[in-house]
């Protein structure tokens, strides 16, 4: 569009109407969700991966209990004859574990640590497998490098008889007189060993 002023002519800037309906949304807001959205997908996989890692410690706290250790005989894993009464005498936690279970193979270091530690103050660890086959035994002792006392119990008696429990791992801390005085159902962390495990092998020393 012109114009003539002062006998000039001169241009003008156009301008252009067009129908709402013509009007091409902006692409920016769609790029800016679609940001927000890959964000929150990564946020949600990172916090499932976080929670499905094994962890290197475990919320569960021993409950304290008061009676007789179970009368108790099983075979280890070298065909040998062991009872709950030959450890008369020394602090024992007893470990009820399987193979196929997370807890359980998470715990087995700290419990291997803590047992190289202590063993020279009278304390003992005795893993009770809970009816894997023997096979399976032996190469996850071989595997964890197990050097504590495990026994098998393929016919269930420790879980199911003695100390009546189906969860895994389930461990129980027998005081020098006998008598069960802590019990867990859970994984077993190193600070709850040496908060509530230390000061009973300590005792009478």
């Amino acid at each position: 569009m012109t114009f003539i002023m002062n006998g000039r002519i001169t241009s003008a800037e156009r301008v252009y109407l067009f129908p709402m309906d013509q009007i091409k949304p902006r692409k920016t807001l769609p790029l800016i969700l679609l940001g927000l959205g890959l964000i929150l997908i990564l946020a949600s996989v990172y916090y499932l991966y976080r929670n499905a890692s094994p962890q290197s410690d475990f919320p569960t706290v021993p409950v304290p209990v008061n009676y007789s250790a179970p009368q108790l005989s099983l075979l280890d894993v070298q065909s040998g004859l062991h009872s709950l009464t030959d450890y008369r005498g020394q602090v024992v936690l007893v470990n009820l574990w399987a193979t196929w279970c997370p807890p359980c193979k998470q715990e087995m270091p700290t419990l291997q640590t803590y047992y190289d530690e202590h063993i020279k103050e009278g304390f003992a660890i005795i893993a009770i497998n809970d009816g894997d086959p023997t096979s399976d035994v032996l190469q996850f002792v071989k595997d964890y490098k197990l050097t504590f006392p495990v026994w098998l119990d393929p016919t269930y008696r420790a879980t199911e008889q003695a100390f009546k429990t189906l969860n895994l791992p389930s461990s129980y801390i027998i005081d020098r007189n006998g008598t069960v005085r802590l019990m867990w159902v859970g994984g077993i962390s190193r600070q709850m060993l040496d908060k509530h495990v230390t000061p009973i092998i300590m005792e009478n020393q």
